[in-house]
């Protein structure tokens, strides 16, 4: 607008969706090519966050050793161990993960599982290519 237009009383926004009927209930849908919002795993998130808060500490020297931070959190070592697992995942996944970007691949409980250690290696599994 320039200096002196008047300001317009109503602003109409156009906003494309569709309304289809799932098991009763009515949702809004997206357009065919329409950006879906991202969805951040709040589980994996906070989970990511432990592993690298766990880690910070043992490393600083603040606990000796998996067994005894473990039992200062309350939870069982093997737990923990898998936990910190996620620290040793390719930048680029906890990039995704945080910003709500990661593949359906990236699950907690797919996690939790062996992994390989390879950054290219866990980007061609995580990615689905």
């Amino acid at each position: 607008m320039t200096r002196g237009a008047p300001i317009p009383e109503t602003v109409t926004l156009h906003v494309p969706f569709l309304v289809v009927k799932r098991g009763g209930r009515k949702e809004m849908q997206l357009p065919n090519g329409a950006a879906p919002p991202r969805r951040t795993d709040n589980t994996l998130v906070k989970a990511l966050a432990r592993a690298f808060r766990w880690k910070r500490l043992l490393e600083s020297g603040e606990y000796a050793t998996i067994a005894e931070l473990a039992e200062r959190e309350g939870i069982a070592p093997s737990y923990m161990t898998r936990i910190l697992r996620l620290t040793q995942l390719e930048p680029g996944i906890v990039v995704a993960v945080l910003d709500g970007r990661q593949g359906d691949a990236v699950k907690l409980a797919r996690l939790m599982d062996p992994f390989p250690i390879s950054w290219i290696e866990q980007k061609n599994i995580f990615s689905g290519t």
